[in-house]
């Protein structure tokens, strides 16, 4: 008989060992992880007391429950996550390209022993990178989660842009794991 939660974690494993093989470069933002928690056409950190509604975000593996959601212009939103997977997935806002940018230095997370396929070292996510950047993964547009936690994202929305959200752990984008953020009037 198959097990399910077994077979999961091997593929995860698989992938992560494929990564460290294959190398990544190495690459480090300046200033913001993934790109995201600066001002841009993606939105800003939101303030608590402006928030207009919450939405609860489920990360299963590889997918969210909901896979789309509907915003404003201009509106800002809690965003409450829940991994409820048996692997570390991560809650991030951002376009395309950010997310291609952000899964090179969740890549690195990985090579750095920072990111294991269940588990978070968080000792290793202080390690200083040089120049004083860590792999501390604390942006505003982003929550990275073990199995079973939660956690939340305050994000406002700027004006309408092709924007997503996704979990750029390593293979994680490419099974799947994204979600349609649609502008409504």
């Amino acid at each position: 008989m198959f097990n399910t939660k077994n077979i999961i974690k091997s593929i995860a494993i698989s992938t992560f060992s494929a990564t460290l093989l294959l190398g990544t470069a190495q690459t480090w933002a300046a200033g913001v992880h993934g790109g995201g928690g600066g001002q841009s056409s993606i939105g800003t950190a939101g303030k608590a007391a402006s928030v207009t509604r919450n939405i609860n975000i489920k990360m299963m593996d590889n997918f969210f429950e909901p896979k789309e959601i509907s915003v404003k212009e201009g509106e800002t939103i809690r965003f409450i996550v829940k991994n409820a997977g048996e692997l570390v997935h991560e809650f991030n806002i951002g376009t395309t390209a950010i997310h291609g940018a952000h899964e090179k230095e969740m890549e690195m997370m990985v090579e750095h022993g920072a990111l294991e396929p269940d588990k978070i070292n968080h000792a290793k996510m202080k390690m200083d990178m040089g120049g004083g950047k860590t792999m501390g993964h604390s942006d505003p547009n982003s929550v990275l989660l073990e199995p079973e936690k939660s956690g939340e994202v305050i994000w406002k929305f700027s004006e309408a842009s092709k924007i997503e959200f996704a979990c750029n752990v390593p293979g994680h984008y490419d099974a799947g794991m994204t979600g349609a953020i649609r502008f409504s009037h």
